[in-house]
């Protein structure tokens, strides 16, 4: 089957990422899999001529909003891999929440991560007034840099060898990064927010901090208890293994694709 996977692409972020592993689990199962940056369409009648321009069977979109929007009306089946900010932020936006609505409405199937992104049903962008507050913030604290975006096998070489992963953000899907930290054996903190706290058990799998107080105590607390970061290292790794792996992804991919296949049979 023909496909075209719609995802918005600013390199090295996590929607990035997501869209050419699902690429390569689609590829994998014999289709053909053109991938595309969302941003380079302005509206659905441009996506309509490229599909017909490509002879496109069926389609998956990453993001509700960003992606779904465009898919719509097309003609052809298509599917939804929700990319986080669609159901923390878009959602919240009259507009968009009855566009992403009319979205699913038509979608063949829609894929969440976590539980609560199941039940609130890309990586959320820096604003730049916030961008400015951050950098600020940053030179006038000691010991702390800003790095910018970074390959991923680079990135993953960093984490290797630092003590331990923190996830500040106030607003998740599901964040690849406390994964990527716990298949790479990275103790993790993380903010105690739905879309941290679906990955994260306390104590179990990582640790949760409420506040910045907080999160000062618990990461003295790992840092002076080899044992903890024993036990969370090796009951994250196990998660992953039992919950994330690359293998039931893949699987689970291919399984979704032969409904949008049984569909333009139908």
């Amino acid at each position: 089957m023909r496909l075209l996977f719609l995802a918005v692409l600013r390199r090295h972020t996590g929607n990035a990422v997501t869209a050419q592993r699902v690429r390569d689990h689609l590829e994998a199962a014999g289709h053909v899999c053109i991938l595309k940056d969302a941003f380079d369409f302005e509206s659905p009648s441009e996506i309509s001529s490229f599909i017909k321009a490509e002879n496109l069977e069926a389609a998956v979109g990453l993001h509700l909003y960003r992606g779904g929007r465009l898919l719509q009306g097309n003609g052809i089946p298509f599917g939804i891999i929700f990319g986080g900010t669609d159901l923390n932020e878009d959602v919240n936006q009259g507009d968009k929440n009855k566009v992403m609505g009319k979205v699913l409405e038509e979608a063949r199937f829609a894929v969440a991560f976590t539980e609560s992104m199941k039940e609130t049903a890309q990586r959320q962008w820096v604003d730049p007034v916030f961008t400015r507050e951050v950098k600020a913030k940053v030179k006038r604290s000691p010991g702390v840099r800003l790095i910018r975006e970074m390959a991923q096998e680079d990135l993953h070489a960093v984490m290797k060898n630092c003590f331990a992963l923190v996830n500040s953000s106030v607003s998740e899907g599901m964040s690849a990064a406390i994964l990527e930290a716990m298949d790479l054996e990275v103790p993790v903190l993380a903010r105690n927010i739905p879309g941290n706290a679906a990955v994260v058990k306390h104590e179990v799998t990582g640790l949760l901090f409420s506040d910045p107080q907080e999160f000062v105590q618990l990461a003295k607390r790992l840092v002076s208890d080899p044992a903890l970061e024993k036990k969370i290292v090796a009951n994250g790794k196990e998660y992953v293994r039992k919950y994330h792996s690359w293998q039931e992804e893949r699987q689970t991919y291919r399984q979704l694709v032969r409904t949008l296949e049984r569909s333009t049979e139908d």
